[in-house]
């Protein structure tokens, strides 16, 4: 893995959640069970009030997860609509339901205007972002899902809770 995160984490252009505290980045597959894990440890650190900043990045590993390239784009149509969070967790609950059926069924849940997202899954109008994101993982030195950087640093441990909250923590306690 290289040394550092290609390109640094940006406001304007990634999708973040948080607002203080350390950048954790995972490049993640919205098919993958183990970038499940990972969310759900997110997820837990979150709801404990951990203070972290959650950066995701796009890494589709469409040669084994057929449907993980139109579950990211879904999660792009969605944030065009302000909800790429709403649309992120969505997907990650329904994992083993990522056909278009049930990408257009979160999109009605999370009340997106489902023809906008529709036709912008038909014209795979952010494949590019997508590709970005892809991009800029591969330059990263990721080969797999999650990889995960913690200010903009390869994190090699563990994705499970303790662990992650480990390498957020700035004494490296586990705390709570």
């Amino acid at each position: 893995m290289s040394a550092a995160l290609v390109p640094e984490v940006a406001e304007t252009r990634d999708h973040v959640r948080g607002s203080s505290g350390p950048t954790l980045l995972i490049f993640g597959d919205y098919e993958c069970p183990y970038t499940r894990i990972a969310y759900r440890s997110v997820q837990s650190l979150e709801a404990d009030g951990i203070p972290f900043r959650f950066v995701f990045r796009h890494f589709p590993l469409v040669e084994i997860h057929p449907h993980a390239l139109a579950a990211a784009e879904a999660s792009e149509a969605a944030a065009a609509q302000g909800q790429f969070w709403l649309m992120h967790d969505v997907l990650f609950q329904g994992q083993k339901a990522l056909e278009r059926a049930d990408l257009e069924g979160y999109a009605k849940q999370i009340e997106l205007d489902v023809e906008r997202f529709r036709q912008e899954l038909e014209a795979h109008v952010h494949l590019d972002r997508i590709e970005a994101d892809r991009s800029s993982a591969l330059a990263s030195g990721a080969t797999g899902t999650p990889t995960i950087f913690v200010d903009g640093l390869p994190y090699l441990g563990s994705y499970e809770r303790a662990e992650l909250r480990r390498a957020l923590s700035p004494d490296g306690e586990e705390g709570e």
